[in-house]
């Protein structure tokens, strides 16, 4: 019998260096059938963020949709890595800094990752 458990998406900056990494970060460590990897600039990617009255321009944040709904920031991150049996732990201990906080140093990563680690010439997942 197969499962109707639909995948968890997670859109993401397919142009960002940053994200192309934890993405395969993600792809190692995340069983393959917990999450579906959508690029922004895809037109799936484009067509998710209209369907949830997201900004189609630019991405700030990593975006998880999972059965509970969307989640953005350290919070989308914290659900995100949380799902991963040997990254549990850690998330647990990182949801105990105030989101203020986790929300901040995420923001500051956000705001600066392409000046940090540059853009990719290729998305880690293809475009489709």
């Amino acid at each position: 019998m197969e499962s109707s458990h639909q995948k968890d998406i997670i859109i993401f900056d397919g142009e960002c260096n940053l994200c192309n990494g934890v993405v395969g970060w993600l792809l190692k460590f995340a069983p393959p059938s917990m999450f579906e990897f959508v690029a922004f600039q895809s037109p799936k990617g484009q067509n998710l963020l209209r369907l949830h009255n997201r900004d189609t321009k630019s991405l700030d944040t990593v975006i998880l949709i999972d059965a509970q709904g969307l989640h953005t920031h350290s919070d989308g991150f914290l659900r995100i890595v949380s799902n991963i049996p040997k990254w549990q732990r850690v998330a647990a201990l990182l949801a105990f800094i105030p989101r203020i906080l986790r929300d901040f140093v995420y923001r500051t990563a956000s705001k600066y990752r392409v000046q940090w680690f540059g853009t990719a010439s290729s998305c880690t997942i293809h475009l489709g």
